[in-house]
């Protein structure tokens, strides 16, 4: 089959490849588009077309491919691309409860509350924190498992009540008394 064969085989199913098109966009402008695209890719790859196949499949194909490259090249392009001119408040909300001195504040607060641990406590703590397991910690400190086990639970003890101001709970107290 010569190249103007095929191209006016290709040409002849433009109707039914808008009505297929209209099913996906749901929008006429749209269609004409992705018919558009789909007559190009089809006159440019005609090579790749084997003659004796079902031609209208082939296009459909192509037709549903090049819908699924588009919709996902333009969601990737509106995740990255903000298309106002003005910051919505949930992305000033964003930006100013992400910026990092919050948690600066808090690493403070955490190493403020280790450091008012008793060294019987923060050893085992710290280590079992860096990812020691207590019969490690045992060895190490030359103590019973159960003792390392109980020294750890204290220090966590320890440590929520000087983190209260932490606590999912009272953080929902407060934001209420606000």
């Amino acid at each position: 089959m010569t190249k103007i064969e095929f191209n006016t085989l290709v040409m002849r199913q433009a109707p039914s490849l808008k009505m297929y098109a209209l099913h996906f966009t749901h929008d006429s402008d749209d269609a004409n588009d992705l018919v558009q695209d789909t007559l190009l890719k089809a006159i440019t790859y005609y090579n790749k077309f084997k003659e004796g196949t079902n031609l209208k499949g082939w296009l459909y194909t192509i037709m549903k491919n090049t819908f699924i490259n588009n919709y996902r090249r333009f969601v990737k392009i509106s995740s990255f691309v903000t298309k106002t001119d003005e910051i919505s408040s949930s992305q000033l909300s964003f930006s100013a409860t992400n910026n990092g001195g919050e948690q600066k504040f808090v690493m403070d607060d955490i190493k403020s509350a280790l450091s008012n641990l008793q060294q019987e406590y923060y050893v085992p703590f710290t280590m079992y924190f860096e990812g020691f397991k207590y019969h490690e910690i045992a060895d190490h400190l030359q103590i019973p498992i159960g003792t390392v086990k109980t020294r750890i639970h204290v220090a966590r003890k320890l440590l929520k009540k000087d983190l209260k101001t932490y606590d999912k709970k009272t953080i929902a107290a407060a934001a209420v008394a606000a």
